[in-house]
């Protein structure tokens, strides 16, 4: 295999590893968002949250674990053109904001019963290992 064909398998892996290609879209963009992410949340309550989902064209399935209040959750949601909302039932939580253009991270403000705040979360990406000639 000569370099530069090593070179863009290399380059086409690695965006396939970053979700390119998939089915919703910022400013033209395909984003995968499915995965896990890692954030923060702050305002009326404080703390941090994991989270990981399937997506499916622009619907998004999955479960949130929140420091405050601690558990994990049922979550729902969806994303067009960028911009995302999703909900976390079990604490009647609705979050809304953007997603940068690259799906990588994704910001905004959430909303329940005792108030609100900002909330800001990044995809955690899986390292895959690849054997080059």
């Amino acid at each position: 295999m000569h370099v530069k064909s090593a070179a863009a398998t290399l380059v086409a892996l690695v965006l396939l590893a970053l979700g390119v290609g998939a089915t919703a879209t910022a400013g033209g963009t395909a984003l995968h968002l499915g995965g896990s992410w890692a954030g923060t949340y702050n305002g009326a309550v404080s703390g941090t949250f994991t989270l990981t989902w399937t997506q499916t064209n622009g619907r998004l399935k999955g479960a949130i674990k929140l420091s405050r209040p601690s558990g994990s959750y049922a979550i729902g949601g969806k994303i067009v053109r960028g911009k995302i909302q999703f909900g976390v039932v079990g604490v009647g939580a609705t979050y809304k904001g953007s997603v940068n253009a690259a799906g990588l991270k994704m910001s905004g403000t959430w909303a329940s019963g005792p108030g609100g705040g900002s909330w800001s979360a990044h995809k955690l990406l899986t390292v895959t290992k690849i054997k080059l000639p």
